[in-house]
């Protein structure tokens, strides 16, 4: 595996990156064989956000986590075997993906409409509840995200351009006191400095979040699963293919599906605190609907 690692900034009113800049797509327009270049070049670009466990780099340098490495198992089986970290706030890995800056987004990106409407997802490899993490002297006064809309002084922290945002939203929660954090890491320290009094987050990401600081004075709320418009909304999370991909799109859809049925996708999750309760069968093309009953 290749340890480069790019970092892409700036993607607002215009596109910058530094270490990394994007490639010709003239000849990938009208559904280009991507996967037939990526197969030549026997090498393919991964987006994460360096949000464990869904997609970060570890001590020793090497992109791992959770989506990383269930891409590295398809792409595998798709003939490509090298992998190129790409490194992005969360907020930018669409922005980035379409300005073709990599060729994937491997970050346990939520599958939802808006985000359909910009590029297409595989089918989801999980499905996981949110949760609050607030520090330890709180925890009777936030047991829940409506604590949060009740108390007039509460400030909630929200990843940068995550279905948080538009959860908090959705609970009547006041964008005026909502601080957006451009990191996992970065959301933690700032409730520990006092600059948010929760963080709202996956589940699974915040216990991994605590166990990697275990003198940390933090406290879970019960997970929840969201209910929005009396919809439930799913935390399930899945892969990112610029609009024009979908042969690749479908391919690596292919391969996942059979990782699921052998349950190797299980064995690959494992050691990123995933369990069988995260395994779903829910397909992108339902999640993509404005109402996925």
């Amino acid at each position: 595996m290749s340890r480069r690692l790019f970092l892409l900034a700036g993607l607002g009113a215009g596109l910058t990156a530094t270490g990394c800049s994007a490639v010709d797509l003239s000849a990938e327009r009208d559904g280009g064989n991507l996967l037939a270049r990526l197969r030549a070049t026997g090498e393919v670009r991964m987006g994460f956000a360096n949000e464990a466990p869904y997609g970060y780099v570890d001590s020793d340098g090497e992109l791992t986590g959770e989506a990383p490495e269930v891409a590295k198992a398809v792409f595998r089986r798709l003939g490509v075997h090298t992998f190129v970290p790409a490194l992005s706030d969360f907020g930018a890995l669409i922005p980035g993906l379409r300005a073709g800056l990599f060729d994937v987004i491997a970050a346990g990106m939520f599958i939802t409409p808006p985000r359909c409407e910009q590029i297409l997802f595989s089918d989801p490899d999980y499905n996981a509840p949110e949760a609050v993490l607030v520090r330890r002297e709180d925890v009777g006064r936030f047991r829940t995200l409506e604590d949060f809309v009740r108390d007039g002084a509460a400030r909630l922290g929200l990843l940068l351009g995550s279905f948080e945002v538009d959860i908090a939203a959705g609970y009547g929660v006041p964008a005026d006191r909502t601080v957006t954090f451009a990191s996992q890491a970065g959301g933690i320290d700032g409730l520990l400095a006092g600059r948010a009094d929760g963080f709202l987050l996956t589940a699974i990401s915040l216990r991994d979040a605590m166990a990697r600081r275990p003198d940390a004075a933090v406290e879970l709320t019960e997970p929840f699963v969201p209910v929005l418009d009396g919809v439930e909304q799913y935390g399930a999370g899945g892969f990112g293919f610029r609009p024009d991909q979908r042969r690749l799109r479908d391919a690596f859809n292919a391969e996942l599906t059979g990782l699921k049925r052998s349950g190797e996708l299980l064995e690959i999750v494992r050691p990123f605190g995933f369990t069988e309760s995260e395994m779903t069968d829910l397909t992108a093309d339902r999640l993509c609907r404005a109402d996925p009953a």
